[in-house]
């Protein structure tokens, strides 16, 4: 099997992904824009070959280096980046390279625009937040903005995480949003404003959209804030998940027609009754993510439930099948059900270099020592979502994730008022 693996010295722990990979037997052949020698030692050891191209943004020349694989090693059987970023891409050039697996050029629409995956979750009566486009012009969204209430939420129709979010509280900054955007506007969605905890399905799903293993992780209430404000991020990985989210997942994943890829599809749990979408509790769809969740949640992911997804998802790319998902105890349908060994709550606490904390990292490392499962400065390009020093840390209770959040984000302004 020959694999080509865009990028995958990004994050820095993907290399993981290319290990399980080749310990499968797997040609796996990296295509990146930096140095040869700059890769770690473990991603070296696990790529057959290495194509160093000028700019990962210029498709023609990636295409060369894919072109120049093919012809040296036969029939590519996969083209993966397992990042947002470079979806897109990606599904060009299995479409141009004729690559029997993963989602071509015909369907990344449906993944990358979040106009477009509204009209599935309709379709499959997955409740989701109301959505205009915001090319329908002003006069149409106030009459939107009118039946739904404020506030709003305008958003890229095409983007990641929260990055050019903004909300919107009156009629007022509706116009001046369209008159600042001007002919951007098109580009923009905007959809009633829908609160609660952002909670996550992860998945490794088959080719028969079967779930091989399944995780959740709870997010805060609204990383737009946290993007937008600087805030200090918390979000965490526990040990099960509830089986409401459970089926909406796997009802997602079927109206979605997901076949052999790691997702990381989220959902709002409501923290208050809303007309027409739920209860407070019910879970609503927020959007699909066709990649593991980002930054270094996989390896939060194995730290929550002592496993390894990489080998998991190579296992599934390699033979469509895995034996060794840890899932809930309870009957988790067609996915792997083992006993549970060790299964923790993981979370993660980042700080900001911006902010004047009361405990030193060195506290934090010497409160936390034998729990802390990781800890490192972000990359650069990660910072302005997630902060520059992470502590990453395995509890067996939720009180003790929070103490610990409490502890990390406390700041020498939090004292002084006291």
């Amino acid at each position: 099997m020959n694999f080509i693996f865009i990028s995958p010295h990004f994050p820095h722990t993907y290399w993981e992904f290319c290990r399980r990979l080749k310990q499968n037997g797997v040609n796996v052949f990296g295509i990146a824009d930096v140095p040869y020698e700059s890769l770690t030692p473990q991603l070296r050891d696990s790529l057959t070959e290495y194509y160093r191209v000028s700019n990962l943004e210029d498709y023609d020349d990636v295409y060369r280096a894919v072109a120049f694989f093919s012809f040296k090693y036969g029939r590519i059987d996969w083209i993966e980046s397992n990042n947002e970023y470079w979806l897109k891409q990606d599904a060009r050039l299995r479409t141009d390279f004729n690559v029997g697996s993963g989602i071509k050029s015909d369907r990344i629409a449906a993944i990358k625009e979040k106009s477009e995956m509204k009209k599935i979750y309709e379709k499959a009566g997955i409740p989701t937040a109301r959505q205009m486009k915001a090319a329908e012009g002003v006069s149409q969204i106030l009459s939107f903005a009118s039946n739904v209430g404020y506030p709003l939420i305008a958003k890229p129709d095409i983007g990641v995480g929260a990055g050019g979010t903004s909300k919107i509280h009156n009629d007022e900054e509706l116009q001046a949003f369209f008159r600042q955007k001007g002919d951007d506007a098109a580009n923009y969605v905007i959809e009633e404003f829908v609160t609660g905890d952002i909670c996550s399905y992860d998945a490794i799903i088959d080719s028969r959209t079967h779930p091989l293993f399944e995780s959740m992780t709870v997010w805060p209430p609204s990383i737009m804030d946290i993007v937008n404000k600087r805030l200090d991020l918390s979000y965490y990985v526990p040990p099960s998940i509830p089986d409401p989210l459970r089926a909406l997942g796997r009802k997602t994943v079927e109206a979605f027609r997901i076949k052999s890829r790691f997702v990381h599809l989220e959902f709002f749990c409501l923290d208050r009754n809303r007309k027409g979408l739920g209860q407070k509790g019910d879970f609503v769809a927020l959007e699909v993510n066709m990649r593991p969740a980002g930054g270094y949640t996989p390896d939060m992911i194995n730290f929550a439930h002592s496993t390894d997804v990489y080998r998991i998802w190579a296992d599934m790319i390699t033979y469509d099948k895995s034996q060794i998902a840890v899932n809930d105890k309870r009957d988790a349908g067609n996915a792997l059900s083992l006993p549970w060994n060790d299964e923790y709550y993981c979370a993660f606490a980042s700080r900001r270099d911006i902010h004047n904390y009361e405990y030193s990292d060195e506290d934090v490392l010497h409160k936390y020592g034998v729990q802390m499962v990781m800890c490192e400065r972000m990359p650069e390009i990660l910072a302005g979502a997630m902060g520059q020093q992470m502590f990453t840390v395995r509890m067996r209770t939720l009180a003790e994730v929070e103490e610990f959040v409490k502890y990390v984000h406390k700041k020498k302004s939090d004292a002084d008022r006291i």
